[in-house]
């Protein structure tokens, strides 16, 4: 959006997620233009690993650099317990202004990066393709990788709670990398660790589960826990939901390239999507994962206005 474009032209991405106003007010912005049913805090999923003592960086134009990866088991080792999330206040801060300047009928969302993504992050260094360094210790070394994912879990407990103390009305826990996995590797490796956290957030609090390129894993996903599962677009939503069971929330799924056809094609696909829900109570309608940054801002307040104006029938 233009209006966020204005804003990180005069600071850095990390500088933007440590600035609560500004935070806030693109939080805010993105909503009410938007027309979305529910805002979600703006921040970064790599945010909580800097108290744990890794050095992050995001080059410009580039991804995150994690200048001290993670590769052995003394690595591990370094890294320190987040006793307290004080040093993440300025999401907490974020949080409360966002909440206050919200309509108080739109809810707002926390959020947090799932055990593994944020392992992956921490052990590559970065983004990867592969996963060769990440899978290279989750092999080689099982103690080490349980002991890395059990201190992110309780961090990560911590770090959600605080949001909802803060003011956010449900988190979602993003797990962007977890479809690199077999399902056998999932159960044994990173099931119970995401449980942990899932299991540790204040009750009552809705937990939306998300991950990409999961149709392999969406049983185990549903076992992992969550209120809503998220479903991205290499599956249909019907099928999907039949899968984990309508007993639960699901999250979904446009192709978030589909925002860049044409509107009548945007409408068709969003028809199609509803259709598969079937009316069964609990669909969130989302894209399947993030807006991609070249997106027409158009488009997406058509596909918002769209999915409005098919529900309501």
């Amino acid at each position: 959006m233009p209006e966020y474009r204005d804003v990180r032209s005069r600071l850095s991405f990390l500088e933007l997620c440590k600035t609560p106003s500004l935070a806030a007010e693109v939080t805010v912005t993105a909503a009410e233009r938007l027309g979305v049913d529910a805002a979600i805090i703006f921040a970064d999923i790599l945010l909580i690993i800097e108290p744990m003592g890794l050095e992050l960086e995001f080059g410009t134009g580039e991804g995150p650099v994690i200048h001290n990866p993670v590769r052995s088991a003394a690595d591990v080792e370094r890294l320190r317990e987040i006793e307290d999330v004080a040093a993440l206040d300025f999401v907490f801060e974020a949080i409360r202004q966002t909440r206050q300047a919200l309509r108080s009928d739109l809810p707002l969302i926390g959020f947090a990066g799932a055990p593994f993504t944020l392992a992956s992050y921490i052990v590559e260094g970065g983004s990867a393709k592969n996963y060769v360094h990440a899978k290279s210790l989750m092999y080689n070394d099982s103690g080490a990788w349980h002991a890395m994912m059990s201190l992110i879990a309780r961090g990560l407990i911590k770090y959600l709670n605080a949001q909802i103390e803060a003011g956010a009305q449900a988190v979602q826990l993003f797990d962007s990398w977890v479809g690199a996995l077999s399902p056998d590797d999932y159960r044994q490796y990173v099931l119970p660790h995401t449980r942990n956290v899932i299991e540790g957030v204040k009750a009552g609090t809705p937990v939306i589960h998300f991950g990409t390129g999961t149709s392999a894993l969406l049983e185990l996903q549903r076992e992992a826990g969550g209120d809503v599962i998220g479903l991205d677009w290499r599956v249909r939503l019907d099928e999907g939901w039949q899968r984990i069971g309508h007993d639960v929330a699901v999250m979904g799924n446009l192709d978030p390239v589909t925002l860049f056809a044409k509107q009548a094609h945007l409408r068709d696909q969003a028809k199609k999507i509803l259709d598969e829900a079937g009316g069964h109570p609990g669909h969130i309608f989302n894209l399947g994962h993030g807006i991609l940054p070249e997106t027409p801002v158009e488009n997406v307040i058509a596909l918002v206005e769209t999915v409005h104006e098919l529900s309501q029938r």
